[in-house]
This record gives C-alpha cells, structure tokens and sequence, in this order.
C-alpha cells in the first residue's frame, strides 16, 4: 500500500521537475540503484542486483541521451564520454564480478552531483573556479579511457 503512494509521490516529483532537479534526482537514482547493486551482490541477491544494476545503466543511458551537444560543447562531449565509459565500466565489473568497477562509478557520479549542486545551487563563482564549470574534466583513475 506505501510502495504505490511512494511510487506516485516519486512520478509526480519527477513530472514537475525543473531541468536542474531532474539531473540531481538522476544521479540519485543512479547512486542509490548501484549501491543496492553492489550490498546485493554481497548478500547473494542476484536478481536484485541485476534489476538495480539494470536501472542504473538505465539511467546513465538518460543522461547520456539529454546531453545538448549544441549548446553543451566541450562539456557535453565530456561527459558524453565519461557516460560512455561508465556503461563500459558497469557492464564489465558485472561480468567479471569485480565490486571495484561499482566502487570506480560510484566515485565519479558521487563527484560529479557533488559538482553539478554546486552548479545548480550553491556558489556560481566558486564552482566555475574549481573544475571550471565542467564537471567532466574532473580526473579519474581511467580518464585515458575516457579521452579515447
């Protein structure tokens, strides 16, 4: 009974989003599904952890497809390509059953919501002087792989 007013309650939050409380509400989304990912593959629920997973890459898909390459420039090829490389990531740690590759993703969308608040609500100033506004030039043990 909760479950479906949870549900609705969520569906209405995201239907009357503005633009910048949609991209908050998808990282955490994404942030809480992969953790649910990761504590389920340790406690054995693997169907539970398939469907999380599932919903994370979902996600990570969205955001990739609401980049604005026009407007966004540079910025939205960054990110374009960090996107990429975290489907990448996702799919390979889940084949080879490597929790690090969660951790990995986990770490960067945890910086780059960090960021993108900063952005959207806190100190314009201050977020364009560190990180110079782009949330995807921030460094990441893999960003060879993003860059290619």
């Amino acid at each position: 009974m909760f479950g479906s007013g949870a549900k609705n309650y969520r569906r209405v939050e995201v239907e009357t989003a503005d633009p910048k409380r949609l991209v908050i509400l998808c990282y955490e989304s994404v942030l809480g599904n992969l953790r649910l990912a990761r504590s389920s593959y340790e406690s054995g629920e693997f169907e539970v952890k398939a469907n999380a997973l599932q919903k994370a890459l979902d996600v990570i898909c969205e955001l990739r497809n609401a980049l604005d390459f026009e407007r966004g420039g540079e910025i939205a090829r960054n990110l374009d390509a960090l996107y990429g490389y975290m489907n990448r990531r996702l799919l390979e740690a889940d084949l080879s059953k490597d929790l690090r590759g969660i951790d990995e993703v986990v770490g960067m969308l945890e910086d780059l919501e960090s960021a993108w608040r900063e952005i959207f609500y806190g100190r314009a100033e201050t977020a364009t002087e560190e990180a110079g506004a782009d949330p995807a030039r921030m460094s990441y043990p893999a960003q060879a792989a993003v860059s290619a």
